[in-house]
């Protein structure tokens, strides 16, 4: 999902994520029931994964991207970035000039348009023929 403004795109985890936090919640005080002592570390996990959620973003601004992840944080100048790559079960992923390659958090296929827009071309927008083909035509 992403949030336009001015001069920076903060693609971040749905808000509908939130609602998995009321359930663990829940799970926590149902261990809880069962022992308090030993059991109430548990609401620590609500607490993480709420923070967790509104944590993991991806940055995009005309100079490159900035990727927050949960320990660490990477910026990458668009002039590093060789193209992306969509794995199957895991985040977007920044292919750099290197070969190294950086997680993009909240990043989808879908969202490659918007891309495109704010790189400047420099990440091509794989709908854009399509498009233009249905403009044409109507």
């Amino acid at each position: 999902m992403a949030d336009m403004s001015a001069t920076t795109t903060d693609f971040k985890i749905s808000p509908l994520a939130y609602l998995v936090v009321p359930l663990v919640l829940l799970l926590s005080f149902m261990m809880m029931g069962v022992s308090v002592a030993g059991f109430g570390w548990t609401l620590i996990f609500p607490i993480a994964l709420a923070w967790w959620i509104h944590h993991l973003r991806t940055e995009v601004d005309a100079q490159g991207m900035t990727a927050v992840g949960t320990f660490s944080t990477t910026r990458v100048p668009w002039g590093d970035v060789d193209g992306l790559r969509f794995p199957r079960w895991s985040a977007a992923r920044a292919v750099l000039t290197d070969g190294t390659e950086v997680p993009l958090p909240s990043v989808g296929f879908g969202d490659l348009p918007v891309l495109a827009e704010i790189s400047g071309g420099r990440v091509p927008d794989p709908f854009a023929a399509e498009r233009e083909t249905r403009l044409a035509a109507g």
